[in-house]
């Protein structure tokens, strides 16, 4: 039977008076990659804020790796093996790219199942970041930032991974690279993923199951293979037309 990466259970989340994420439950086993999508302001993005403790919920439970970190400091459900690439990349612009790398430098966690990752081996699997080692973050492309925004989360060595739209703003070229770069990391070294993802066509064929969020609720939930499949329900749940998409 599979372990559970992370499990929510009837998560209530406010903004102030805002309602955001009401009952909401679901759970990731390890060596799997979960898509979260939705329409903006669905709720996907806090729902990566209460995983890793940057919104304590006001009800349910959050479990990482069968540990209950509910309301635990974002540093210690981050000690858990966690990792979150948030929105916005947030990276250290006044430093290189070679020492945004060291500064979030960790060792394995423990129960991890694969090598851990070193500043070469995040090199080997973002080349681009290899050619600009030397280079101020300030002076990296959109794409190359949220290339190192994903390669420094890979070296805290996560054994779950949480990438929060990592392909928003990207051109297509440095789209297919971060697809091709996550296919990689896919049961290589990280144990499990969710994908936040507005780009359908790109977070369906890379995930294995789907969530989608309406208004802090899940409306749907299912295979993913089986949503890109029927257009009819993608355009009702989205909002989009494969076509368009």
């Amino acid at each position: 039977m599979a372990n559970s990466a992370l499990s929510l259970s009837g998560i209530d989340a406010f903004y102030g008076d805002s309602h955001v994420l009401q009952k909401i439950s679901f759970q990731l086993n390890e060596g799997r990659l979960l898509g979260l999508l939705g329409r903006n302001g669905a709720g996907k993005s806090t729902c990566m804020n209460v995983s890793v403790g940057l919104l304590p919920p006001r009800a349910g439970s959050v479990e990482v790796f069968g540990t209950a970190v509910t309301r635990m400091p974002p540093e210690a459900i981050a000690a858990c093996g966690v990792a979150l690439v948030p929105q916005g990349r947030r990276l250290f612009k006044s430093l290189t790219v070679r020492e945004n790398l060291m500064v979030a430098a960790r060792k394995g966690f423990a129960g991890g199942h694969h090598a851990p990752w070193t500043a070469e081996t995040v090199f080997a699997m973002f080349p681009r970041l290899a050619e600009r080692r030397r280079n101020l973050g300030n002076q990296l492309s959109g794409g190359e930032q949220q290339m190192l925004a994903i390669a420094r989360a890979l070296m805290t060595n996560p054994n779950l991974l949480l990438l929060d739209e990592p392909f928003e703003g990207l051109a297509p070229i440095v789209a297919e690279e971060l697809t091709a770069a996550i296919r990689q990391m896919i049961g290589e070294r990280v144990n499990a993923f969710v994908l936040v993802e507005q780009h359908v066509e790109i977070a369906l064929p890379l995930t294995q199951t789907v969530i989608v969020l309406e208004r802090g609720r899940i409306v749907h939930r299912g295979q993913s293979a089986e949503l890109l499949a029927n257009h009819t329900v993608l355009e009702r749940l989205i909002g989009l037309r494969l076509a368009d998409a």
